[in-house]
């Protein structure tokens, strides 16, 4: 028998719950694991809480849209018993049972390996925020960014992912700028390395004009709407930024200008369907930049699979700097 936290399907609405398991109510999947932790994500907030229908599995489900742990058994010659796996992203925790659950089956192709830097606990403080903040900042890098190319935006920087592509760049050696509504996290950014800190309303009135005056070598956004469109009539020529929000809306209006005048490139980042080869390359990435002080600091608090439906409101009303990882073992 196993603990999981399973959301069920009731005549009062999702409602999560603690339950006793067995392996044969697990789901089909060719890798059967143990799971060690997981995180929790403003998704899985959201899926908790109820606030937005975020399940497109069947009931009862495990949400936890990371999760690290321990092989138990394969069908396939990818795996051996006792390999430690990463799984992010490929609808877990939304269309399949995600990390909340001391054991799950997952496909042997939607898990990497854990890096040998880095320990079960630290992979989940980065998780899928720091996952998407890297692929970003590769993007980026791809795309012709240098840290002598200059000052590099990121919006939406208190938040998870936001944060994390703060800490990445000036791990990298970048100038990150972060932008932020929240007074209370300027402290906090500055230890990850932020150079300077512009308000949100600098970005999210939307641009002037259609081409405004080039500030920025490269950008990170998580907010999307007018907030991007302002990030790009302002990249200087042959920029880039890297798109992975909506918080700020999913609509975009922008012109053709910056693009043809002045060469920038609006580049999509999506953490869920990434392929094998690109996502190794991110956590070895990883591995190399993150330092153990960092991301102790960028860890709020640790909690127990039961802690799970109370501790997401510390993520929805903002009340969390940093990560909170869930020990699935513990307690």
């Amino acid at each position: 028998m196993f603990r999981a936290l399973l959301l069920h399907d009731t005549d009062d609405g999702v409602t999560p719950r603690l339950d006793e398991c067995s392996e044969g109510d697990l789901p089909p999947g060719d890798t059967h694991v143990r799971v060690l932790y997981s995180s929790i994500n403003y998704k899985d907030a959201l899926a908790v809480s109820n606030r937005a229908p975020i399940i497109r599995g069947d009931f009862p489900i495990a949400p936890g849209i990371d999760l690290v742990g321990e092989v138990l058994s394969s069908t396939g010659d990818r795996w051996e018993a006792g390999d430690r796996v990463v799984g992010t992203g490929w609808g877990l925790g939304e269309n399949v049972w995600g990390g909340y659950t001391e054991e799950v089956r997952v496909r042997a192709d939607q898990l990497v390996a854990l890096p040998e830097g880095l320990s079960p606990q630290q992979s989940m403080v980065i998780g899928t925020a720091g996952f998407t903040a890297m692929l970003s900042v590769m993007a980026l890098e791809d795309h012709g960014l240098t840290p002598e190319s200059g000052e590099v935006a990121v919006t939406g920087a208190s938040g998870g992912a936001g944060s994390m592509a703060v800490a990445l760049l000036a791990q990298a050696g970048y100038e990150a700028v972060a932008s932020t509504g929240s007074e209370n996290a300027h402290a906090y950014l500055k230890t990850l390395g932020a150079g300077r800190i512009v308000h949100r309303d600098a970005f999210s009135g939307g641009p002037a004009r259609p081409m405004e005056s080039g500030q920025w070598a490269g950008a990170v956004d998580a907010v999307g709407g007018d907030t991007l469109a302002t990030l790009i009539a302002q990249l200087k020529r042959h920029a880039s930024v890297a798109s992975f929000g909506n918080a700020g809306g999913h609509e975009l209006h922008t012109t053709v200008l910056p693009f043809i005048l002045r060469g920038v490139n609006l580049l999509g980042i999506d953490s869920n369907t990434c392929p094998n080869d690109r996502r190794r390359a991110a956590w070895a990435r990883l591995d190399a930049l993150l330092t153990d002080e960092l991301l102790e600091r960028m860890t709020y608090e640790v909690v127990n699979l039961g802690d799970v439906p109370e501790a997401v409101h510390e993520v929805l009303d903002g009340a969390s700097r940093g990560r909170i990882v869930v020990d699935v073992q513990g307690g």
